[in-house]
Protein backbone atom coordinates (compact mmCIF):
# COMPACT_ATOMS: atom_id res chain seq x y z
CA UNK A 1 0.00 0.00 0.00
CA UNK A 2 0.78 3.67 -0.73
CA UNK A 3 -0.49 6.73 -0.02
CA UNK A 4 0.82 8.21 -3.75
CA UNK A 5 -0.54 6.32 -6.44
CA UNK A 6 1.25 5.69 -9.93
CA UNK A 7 4.06 3.80 -7.60
CA UNK A 8 3.31 -0.37 -9.55
CA UNK A 9 1.36 -0.63 -6.37
CA UNK A 10 -1.53 -2.69 -8.82
CA UNK A 11 1.44 -4.08 -11.52
CA UNK A 12 3.42 -5.44 -8.43
CA UNK A 13 -0.03 -7.38 -7.04
CA UNK A 14 -1.28 -9.27 -10.28
CA UNK A 15 2.59 -10.43 -10.79
CA UNK A 16 2.71 -11.30 -7.95
CA UNK A 17 -0.78 -13.23 -7.58
CA UNK A 18 0.79 -14.78 -11.04
CA UNK A 19 4.27 -15.89 -9.93
CA UNK A 20 2.57 -17.46 -7.00
CA UNK A 21 -0.19 -19.37 -8.91
CA UNK A 22 2.16 -20.59 -11.59
CA UNK A 23 5.37 -20.94 -10.81
CA UNK A 24 4.50 -21.79 -6.81
CA UNK A 25 1.40 -23.70 -7.91
CA UNK A 26 -0.32 -22.13 -5.19
CA UNK A 27 -4.21 -21.00 -5.21
CA UNK A 28 -4.63 -17.49 -5.05
CA UNK A 29 -7.10 -15.04 -4.46
CA UNK A 30 -6.42 -11.31 -5.26
CA UNK A 31 -9.33 -8.75 -3.87
CA UNK A 32 -9.71 -5.69 -5.36
CA UNK A 33 -10.76 -2.56 -3.32
CA UNK A 34 -9.33 0.14 -5.27
CA UNK A 35 -12.07 1.66 -7.47
CA UNK A 36 -9.94 2.39 -10.22
CA UNK A 37 -10.11 -1.39 -10.53
CA UNK A 38 -7.02 -1.77 -12.11
CA UNK A 39 -6.17 -5.00 -10.88
CA UNK A 40 -9.29 -6.09 -11.97
CA UNK A 41 -8.52 -4.69 -15.82
CA UNK A 42 -5.39 -6.57 -15.93
CA UNK A 43 -7.03 -10.29 -14.52
CA UNK A 44 -10.58 -10.06 -16.33
CA UNK A 45 -10.35 -7.17 -19.11
CA UNK A 46 -12.72 -3.94 -19.67
CA UNK A 47 -15.48 -6.22 -21.59
CA UNK A 48 -15.96 -8.95 -18.73
CA UNK A 49 -15.58 -6.28 -15.92
CA UNK A 50 -18.23 -4.45 -17.74
CA UNK A 51 -20.83 -7.38 -18.13
CA UNK A 52 -20.38 -8.12 -14.24
CA UNK A 53 -20.65 -4.12 -12.95
CA UNK A 54 -24.06 -3.99 -14.83
CA UNK A 55 -24.81 -6.58 -12.78
CA UNK A 56 -23.55 -5.37 -9.64
CA UNK A 57 -20.99 -8.56 -9.06
CA UNK A 58 -18.46 -6.44 -7.76
CA UNK A 59 -17.25 -5.64 -4.64
CA UNK A 60 -19.05 -2.37 -4.46
CA UNK A 61 -22.51 -4.26 -4.15
CA UNK A 62 -20.59 -6.01 -0.55
CA UNK A 63 -20.46 -2.62 0.67
CA UNK A 64 -23.69 -1.42 -0.72
CA UNK A 65 -25.52 -4.06 1.04
CA UNK A 66 -24.11 -2.75 3.93
CA UNK A 67 -25.61 0.66 3.57
CA UNK A 68 -29.49 -0.19 2.53
CA UNK A 69 -29.56 -4.25 4.68
CA UNK A 70 -33.26 -4.10 3.64
CA UNK A 71 -31.82 -4.43 0.11
CA UNK A 72 -29.25 -7.37 0.22
CA UNK A 73 -28.02 -8.17 -3.05
CA UNK A 74 -24.82 -9.40 -2.80
CA UNK A 75 -23.62 -12.58 -4.38
CA UNK A 76 -20.28 -13.73 -3.82
CA UNK A 77 -20.14 -17.16 -5.48
CA UNK A 78 -21.67 -15.02 -9.00
CA UNK A 79 -18.94 -12.07 -7.91
CA UNK A 80 -15.99 -14.32 -7.56
CA UNK A 81 -14.56 -14.79 -10.86
CA UNK A 82 -12.41 -18.07 -11.38
CA UNK A 83 -8.88 -18.81 -13.27
CA UNK A 84 -8.61 -15.10 -14.38
CA UNK A 85 -4.99 -13.44 -15.74
CA UNK A 86 -4.15 -13.98 -19.51
CA UNK A 87 -1.40 -16.23 -19.23
CA UNK A 88 -2.84 -19.53 -20.81
CA UNK A 89 -3.20 -22.43 -18.40
CA UNK A 90 -2.47 -20.71 -15.33
CA UNK A 91 -5.72 -22.01 -13.70
CA UNK A 92 -5.26 -21.25 -9.88
CA UNK A 93 -5.80 -17.08 -9.63
CA UNK A 94 -9.13 -16.23 -8.62
CA UNK A 95 -10.61 -11.99 -8.31
CA UNK A 96 -13.18 -10.46 -6.51
CA UNK A 97 -13.51 -7.65 -8.87
CA UNK A 98 -13.59 -3.89 -7.95
CA UNK A 99 -15.88 -1.25 -9.14
CA UNK A 100 -15.61 2.46 -9.65
CA UNK A 101 -18.90 2.72 -7.69
CA UNK A 102 -16.26 2.32 -4.56
CA UNK A 103 -15.54 6.13 -5.21
CA UNK A 104 -19.01 7.12 -4.23
CA UNK A 105 -19.08 4.29 -1.23
CA UNK A 106 -16.73 5.34 0.44
CA UNK A 107 -18.15 8.69 2.18
CA UNK A 108 -21.22 6.76 2.53
CA UNK A 109 -19.53 3.86 4.65
CA UNK A 110 -18.61 5.94 7.84
CA UNK A 111 -22.14 6.79 8.29
CA UNK A 112 -23.43 3.58 8.69
CA UNK A 113 -25.24 2.61 11.99
CA UNK A 114 -24.27 -0.46 13.79
CA UNK A 115 -27.42 -3.17 14.98
CA UNK A 116 -28.84 -6.35 14.58
CA UNK A 117 -29.76 -5.58 11.04
CA UNK A 118 -26.53 -3.70 9.84
CA UNK A 119 -22.47 -4.15 10.08
CA UNK A 120 -21.82 -4.58 13.75
CA UNK A 121 -18.96 -2.07 12.54
CA UNK A 122 -18.22 -0.72 9.01
CA UNK A 123 -14.08 -2.24 9.25
CA UNK A 124 -15.82 -5.62 8.75
CA UNK A 125 -17.89 -5.64 6.31
CA UNK A 126 -15.28 -7.27 4.03
CA UNK A 127 -14.49 -10.11 6.52
CA UNK A 128 -18.10 -10.90 6.70
CA UNK A 129 -18.94 -10.94 3.15
CA UNK A 130 -15.82 -13.35 2.41
CA UNK A 131 -15.66 -15.46 5.31
CA UNK A 132 -17.06 -18.77 3.63
CA UNK A 133 -14.64 -18.76 0.89
CA UNK A 134 -11.29 -17.44 2.41
CA UNK A 135 -10.20 -20.74 3.33
CA UNK A 136 -10.02 -21.94 0.12
CA UNK A 137 -6.73 -20.20 -0.92
CA UNK A 138 -3.25 -20.05 -0.10
CA UNK A 139 -2.16 -16.77 -0.29
CA UNK A 140 -4.68 -13.66 -0.58
CA UNK A 141 -3.21 -10.58 -1.96
CA UNK A 142 -5.63 -7.31 -1.24
CA UNK A 143 -4.96 -4.12 -4.14
CA UNK A 144 -6.28 -1.40 -1.87
CA UNK A 145 -6.74 2.39 -2.94
CA UNK A 146 -3.68 5.38 -1.98
CA UNK A 147 -5.62 6.11 1.10
CA UNK A 148 -6.15 4.73 4.69
CA UNK A 149 -10.24 4.74 4.30
CA UNK A 150 -13.02 2.74 5.25
CA UNK A 151 -12.02 0.55 2.50
CA UNK A 152 -8.52 0.18 2.55
CA UNK A 153 -9.57 -0.40 6.73
CA UNK A 154 -11.74 -3.44 5.52
CA UNK A 155 -8.63 -4.85 3.49
CA UNK A 156 -6.42 -4.40 6.69
CA UNK A 157 -9.08 -5.63 9.04
CA UNK A 158 -8.15 -9.31 7.32
CA UNK A 159 -4.50 -9.05 6.24
CA UNK A 160 -1.86 -10.16 8.42
CA UNK A 161 0.48 -8.39 6.82
CA UNK A 162 1.15 -5.52 3.89
CA UNK A 163 4.14 -4.48 1.30
CA UNK A 164 4.80 -0.79 0.48
CA UNK A 165 5.59 -0.25 -3.21
CA UNK A 166 7.65 2.83 -3.35
CA UNK A 167 9.17 4.28 -6.72
CA UNK A 168 12.65 5.87 -5.03
CA UNK A 169 11.95 9.22 -5.30
CA UNK A 170 10.84 11.86 -2.76
CA UNK A 171 7.36 12.28 -3.68
CA UNK A 172 6.48 8.49 -3.67
CA UNK A 173 7.84 7.59 -0.73
CA UNK A 174 7.43 10.53 1.76
CA UNK A 175 4.24 8.84 3.34
CA UNK A 176 6.04 5.95 4.17
CA UNK A 177 6.35 6.78 7.75
CA UNK A 178 2.60 7.85 8.38
CA UNK A 179 1.62 4.46 6.38
CA UNK A 180 3.36 2.38 8.87
CA UNK A 181 1.72 4.68 12.67
CA UNK A 182 -1.56 4.20 10.85
CA UNK A 183 -1.61 0.57 10.58
CA UNK A 184 0.16 -0.11 13.42
CA UNK A 185 -2.32 2.07 15.34
CA UNK A 186 -5.04 0.32 13.57
CA UNK A 187 -3.47 -3.08 14.23
CA UNK A 188 -3.92 -2.40 18.21
CA UNK A 189 -6.82 -1.01 17.86
CA UNK A 190 -8.24 -4.30 16.66
CA UNK A 191 -5.87 -6.73 18.53
CA UNK A 192 -4.34 -8.15 15.47
CA UNK A 193 -0.89 -8.15 14.11
CA UNK A 194 -0.54 -6.97 10.58
CA UNK A 195 2.99 -6.89 10.05
CA UNK A 196 4.97 -4.87 7.52
CA UNK A 197 6.86 -7.03 5.36
CA UNK A 198 8.64 -4.64 3.51
CA UNK A 199 9.39 -2.01 0.97
CA UNK A 200 9.33 -2.86 -2.87
CA UNK A 201 11.38 -0.54 -5.18
CA UNK A 202 9.96 -0.19 -8.37
CA UNK A 203 10.22 1.63 -11.51
CA UNK A 204 13.84 1.62 -10.75
CA UNK A 205 16.19 3.74 -13.28
CA UNK A 206 19.50 2.17 -12.95
CA UNK A 207 22.34 5.00 -12.87
CA UNK A 208 19.78 7.39 -11.71
CA UNK A 209 21.40 9.22 -8.62
CA UNK A 210 18.44 10.20 -7.34
CA UNK A 211 16.88 6.65 -7.33
CA UNK A 212 20.22 5.57 -5.50
CA UNK A 213 20.07 7.77 -2.75
CA UNK A 214 16.58 7.19 -1.88
CA UNK A 215 17.38 3.80 -1.91
CA UNK A 216 20.25 4.01 0.41
CA UNK A 217 18.47 6.68 2.67
CA UNK A 218 15.21 3.95 3.00
CA UNK A 219 17.54 1.29 3.80
CA UNK A 220 19.66 2.73 6.53
CA UNK A 221 16.48 4.97 7.92
CA UNK A 222 13.34 2.72 7.79
CA UNK A 223 13.34 1.36 10.97
CA UNK A 224 9.36 0.28 10.46
CA UNK A 225 10.08 -1.76 7.25
CA UNK A 226 12.99 -3.53 5.61
CA UNK A 227 13.99 -2.84 2.34
CA UNK A 228 13.48 -6.10 -0.16
CA UNK A 229 16.44 -6.65 -2.14
CA UNK A 230 14.45 -7.10 -5.35
CA UNK A 231 14.66 -3.94 -7.39
CA UNK A 232 11.65 -3.49 -10.20
CA UNK A 233 12.83 -2.02 -13.10
CA UNK A 234 11.47 0.60 -14.95
CA UNK A 235 10.74 -1.25 -18.31
CA UNK A 236 7.74 -0.68 -21.33
CA UNK A 237 7.29 -4.27 -21.33
CA UNK A 238 6.01 -4.32 -17.99
CA UNK A 239 3.87 -1.07 -18.91
CA UNK A 240 2.37 -2.88 -21.74
CA UNK A 241 1.40 -6.02 -19.51
CA UNK A 242 -1.78 -3.71 -18.23
CA UNK A 243 -3.54 -4.45 -21.72
CA UNK A 244 -5.77 -7.48 -21.55
CA UNK A 245 -7.69 -7.37 -25.14
CA UNK A 246 -6.84 -12.06 -25.21
CA UNK A 247 -7.77 -14.37 -22.42
CA UNK A 248 -5.18 -16.37 -23.70
CA UNK A 249 -2.43 -13.47 -25.05
CA UNK A 250 0.87 -14.90 -23.14
CA UNK A 251 1.67 -18.52 -23.46
CA UNK A 252 4.01 -18.36 -20.13
CA UNK A 253 4.94 -16.31 -17.17
CA UNK A 254 8.19 -14.91 -18.70
CA UNK A 255 6.46 -13.99 -22.36
CA UNK A 256 4.26 -11.33 -19.99
CA UNK A 257 6.93 -10.24 -17.78
CA UNK A 258 9.61 -9.72 -20.06
CA UNK A 259 12.70 -11.73 -21.33
CA UNK A 260 15.06 -9.21 -20.44
CA UNK A 261 15.44 -9.90 -16.61
CA UNK A 262 11.75 -8.42 -15.49
CA UNK A 263 10.69 -12.09 -15.24
CA UNK A 264 13.81 -12.77 -13.19
CA UNK A 265 13.32 -9.72 -10.84
CA UNK A 266 9.36 -10.30 -9.96
CA UNK A 267 10.11 -13.92 -9.54
CA UNK A 268 12.82 -13.09 -6.67
CA UNK A 269 10.99 -10.78 -5.42
CA UNK A 270 7.59 -13.14 -4.93
CA UNK A 271 10.42 -15.29 -3.68
CA UNK A 272 11.34 -12.77 -0.97
CA UNK A 273 7.75 -12.21 0.01
CA UNK A 274 7.70 -15.54 0.54
CA UNK A 275 9.74 -15.86 2.75
CA UNK A 276 9.04 -12.85 4.99
CA UNK A 277 5.25 -14.02 4.94
CA UNK A 278 6.07 -17.65 6.25
CA UNK A 279 8.58 -16.10 8.54
CA UNK A 280 5.93 -13.66 10.10
CA UNK A 281 2.97 -15.60 9.80
CA UNK A 282 3.95 -18.56 10.92
CA UNK A 283 5.39 -17.09 14.25
CA UNK A 284 2.28 -16.13 15.15
CA UNK A 285 -1.12 -16.78 16.06
CA UNK A 286 -4.01 -14.88 14.40
CA UNK A 287 -6.99 -14.86 16.73
CA UNK A 288 -10.07 -14.95 15.31
CA UNK A 289 -8.62 -14.52 11.03
CA UNK A 290 -8.46 -17.12 8.67
CA UNK A 291 -5.10 -19.20 8.10
CA UNK A 292 -4.71 -18.36 4.19
CA UNK A 293 -1.12 -15.80 4.05
CA UNK A 294 -3.17 -12.78 3.42
CA UNK A 295 -1.34 -9.94 2.57
CA UNK A 296 -2.05 -6.39 1.67
CA UNK A 297 -0.59 -3.90 -1.22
Amino acid sequence: MNLKGGVGKTTTTVAIAEMLSGVFQRKVLVIDLDPQTNATLMLIGEEKWEELNDNSYTLAQLFLDAIDPEHQTFNLYKTLQHQVSNIKDLTSLDLLPSSLDLIDVQDRLATIPAGRFYAASPINILRRGIRPIIDEYDYVLIDCPPNLGIVTLNGLRISHCYIIPTIPDILSTYGIPQITKTVSEFSETIAEPIEPLGIVISKYQAGMTLHDRVIKDLRRYSKDAPVFETQIPHKQQIAETVEFDNPHKFSTLRQKWGYAGQFEQYLNLTKEIRIAVSQSVGSKRYGSRSCPRTFNS
